[in-house]
């Protein structure tokens, strides 16, 4: 397979600059696979997994946390809010996180409150079924 450059940025790192034969993301309107060549797209990406295939032909998935997708004939961009290795996900970190945001969603006063506990709770929800807990 052919391979393209993919670029994760968050916004305190660049968290991947490589070479990747394809990737899956997840968007708002569901998955989407790209390989060399993809036409260009744009979409909005969603809590979710993203699987990067990696040079010795495995796939090594991460958890995104909400951003969007460029695709251009030269590259792929991935903007997110956060983004790390299944396998490095710290779970008890994310339990915490998911009890936080459950107590904020039962706590809400306001629209803007009650749409941060809901995206912390998506966020944290995504790490632990990627984590396998």
């Amino acid at each position: 397979m052919k391979e393209f450059r993919l670029k994760i940025i968050t916004p305190e790192k660049t968290f991947f600059d490589g070479m990747t034969a394809e990737i899956v993301a997840r968007t708002t309107e569901g998955d989407v696979g790209v390989l060399s060549g993809h036409s260009p797209y744009v979409a909005n990406l969603v809590s979710g997994p993203l699987k990067i295939m990696l040079q010795n032909g495995e796939f090594r998935v991460a958890a995104v946390s909400e951003g969007a997708i460029s695709v251009s004939a030269d590259e792929t961009v991935i903007l997110a809010s956060a983004v790390e290795w299944a396998d490095e996900i710290d779970v008890e970190r994310a339990k915490r996180s998911e009890e936080d945001a459950r107590r904020r969603l039962a706590e809400y006063s306001s629209q803007k409150e009650f749409d941060l506990a809901e995206r912390k709770l998506k966020r944290a929800l995504n790490r632990l079924t990627l984590a396998g807990k």
